[in-house]
């Protein structure tokens, strides 16, 4: 797919400006979103991304139009994976509903500069070092594996070094100071502890990127169309997390499912000078390993004694 530094330009704009509208119009004012308004944007943004996919069929075809969805589709559910991590962060620094927005919006805007520094760069590689797509399919399989036997663990948040370096530059306030992620007092400058919470939501979701950039590699390597398919992804990923949140636990064996389609992905990217697997039949086994996991999660629940027993409740405010 053909696409010019104006088509990079005039797209960047228009996220901005989606942006802009975003926290400066809709989300002014720290509030709690709730499940329906979270429902309604999470409509707007997927019905976005599939305008933009038609846009890109009937300008481009059905091939890139369908990597495009292929990769819209592993980023949209390897994002399910972040929400669990947000929930963990909100939790443990026991983030009021009302903040949480804030924290979402901005950690999501660093997280699309980290994204196209990432995918630049392993364009840049794919492009001079062909081979290096043999040792992304090879990390993938095993992320993949690992993501699949692995029982979910939580971490602490405190650990985490890019928390610790912060702690070490600037002091912290004991609360936080409405939506504020600083403060200035008595002629110094303080870090709240939403911005201890933005930088944990930005380092949690580096990490992630180094599974996901591979993984839309293995589908298409059109520097565009990994981007945008990306940025759509991560653009819905606010009001997914605050629709889905609360019944994150029913889905119990979605884990299982997006270690299967890094499997997959791993393994199309090993197979790729052997037997280029179509985009079609990726796109399908994609969407059939997702939707089986999600019905088999509700329709044949874990009985009580093999699911996880609920943990004693030790988070504390910072």
């Amino acid at each position: 797919m053909a696409s010019s530094i104006g088509l990079w330009v005039g797209f960047t704009l228009v996220v901005l400006v989606l942006l802009f509208l975003d926290l400066g119009v809709f989300h002014r004012e720290a509030r709690e979103v709730s499940r329906k308004e979270a429902g309604i944007w999470s409509a707007v943004w997927i019905s976005l991304a599939l305008v933009f996919n038609a846009g890109i069929y009937y300008t481009n075809g059905s091939e890139p139009a369908l990597e495009f969805l292929a990769g819209y589709l592993i980023e949209k559910s390897l994002s399910v994976d972040n929400i669990f991590v947000f929930l963990l962060i909100f939790s443990y620094f026991s983030v009021p509903l009302a903040y949480q927005h804030r924290v979402l919006f901005w950690g999501i805007l660093g997280a699309l500069v980290m994204r196209g520094i990432f995918i630049a760069l392993g364009a840049t590689l794919l492009h001079y070092f062909h081979w290096i797509i043999y040792i992304f399919g090879a990390f993938l399989i095993f992320t993949g594996i690992k993501l699949a036997i692995s029982e979910e663990t939580e971490s602490d948040p405190e650990d985490n070094p890019a928390i610790r370096l912060l702690r070490r530059i600037l002091p912290v306030t004991d609360k936080y100071e409405s939506q504020h992620f600083f403060v200035r007092r008595g002629g110094q400058l303080f870090a709240t502890p939403l911005l201890v919470v933005l930088v944990s939501v930005e380092s949690t979701d580096l990490v992630f990127a180094i599974d996901s950039i591979p993984a839309i590699f293995a589908v298409t390597d059109d520097p565009f169309i990994v981007y945008t398919s990306n940025v759509f992804a991560i653009l819905g990923l606010r009001a997914l997390y605050f629709l889905i949140a609360g019944v994150l636990d029913l889905f119990v064996y979605l884990r299982i499912g997006l270690g299967v389609v890094l499997g997959f992905v791993g393994v199309k990217m090993l197979l790729v000078d052997v037997y280029p697997i179509p985009i079609g039949l990726s796109l399908g086994v994609i969407a059939l390993v997702l939707t089986a996991t999600i019905v088999a999660s509700l329709l044949f629940p874990p009985s009580e004694s093999e699911s996880p027993q609920p943990k004693e409740d030790t988070s504390e405010a910072v």
